[in-house]
């Protein structure tokens, strides 16, 4: 009969007393995250609860407020039906390829220029004047000169998004290179590292968390410019639905509209989320998913 080792035996009630810790945090987290849904849900159908009751006692007047009834026919009726402008699904479409367009272009110009500039302080000391004035000018403002300039189509849209998005990745990417850290950058100029092996090496990946910050917030500012485009002129588009629903005086159409647009959002800042939790594995968890 073969001794167990008092060492072997320790190391068997740590490993045991750590795998029992562990899913002690797992069970915490999974009720934690269970008690967050519920509550969101909670919220979600008291708030839409309130306001029904509040349009059929006429506590608010559904003409001007909509009602989640009233809202809710109207999206299903721009399904089944299709809207004025044709399809509701093709409304979806341009919009959401306007915003992809002004999002890419915008995210990939703010990107490479924070990354010069931050790199350049020649450069950033002489174009930080035209940024400063170009950044001060209201943005929205802009859609104005571009609907006269391109004209009614995609390229009014895409260009005010990208003016949208340009400016947010551009200060986060910026402030991301310059932010680096210098020991890092020393010691790879020490072991004869390029300046564009820094870059790509270095500088890149610790500005990367600042970067993707910048696009959760810059998708949103993209479909505000697709939208706000497509509501100063357009053929298609759900900004323009929005117009024909506010000129109608039709607030169910004005509130579904808007909804639609929200869950867009939402997909695409999920998939964002995807996106930065697999480009940025090496990042330590969330204070708040660490078990406290």
């Amino acid at each position: 009969m073969t001794a167990i080792s008092p060492t072997a035996s320790h190391a068997a009630v740590r490993d045991a007393s750590i795998a029992v810790a562990e899913a002690r945090a797992r069970a915490r987290l999974r009720r934690r995250h269970a008690l967050v849904i519920g509550l969101r849900l909670a919220i979600l159908v008291a708030f839409l609860g309130l306001w029904e009751l509040g349009a059929d006692y006429n506590i608010i007047d559904p003409f001007f407020f909509a009602s989640p009834s009233g809202i809710w026919e109207q999206i299903w009726s721009w399904i089944t039906e299709g809207t004025s402008q044709g399809p509701l699904w093709l409304q979806i479409y341009v919009t959401l390829e306007e915003t992809f367009l002004g999002f890419a272009i915008g995210a990939l110009g703010g990107i490479a220029a924070g990354i010069i500039l931050g790199r350049n302080r020649l450069l950033a000391d002489v174009f930080s004047i035209y940024i400063k004035i170009a950044n001060s000018v209201p943005r929205v403002v802009l859609g104005s000169v571009f609907i006269i300039a391109l004209g009614l189509g995609m390229a009014s849209k895409v260009a005010l998004a990208v003016v949208m998005v340009f400016f947010v990745v551009f200060a986060n990417a910026f402030q991301g290179v310059r932010e680096a850290d210098r020991a890092m950058i020393a010691n790879a100029q020490i072991l004869g590292a390029s300046p564009f092996q820094i870059t790509r090496t270095v500088i890149i990946p610790s500005a990367m968390s600042w970067i993707l910050a910048s696009l959760h917030v810059s998708f949103g500012f993209a479909l505000v410019g697709a939208v706000v485009g497509e509501f100063l002129g357009a053929k298609q588009g759900m900004g323009l639905l929005i117009s024909t629903a506010q000129g109608a005086f039709n607030a169910n159409g004005v509130f579904a509209a808007m909804i639609i647009l929200a869950v867009m959002a939402l997909v695409v800042e999920f998939i964002i989320t995807r996106f930065e939790n697999y480009v940025v594995k090496w990042r330590p968890a969330p204070f708040n998913e660490q078990g406290t």
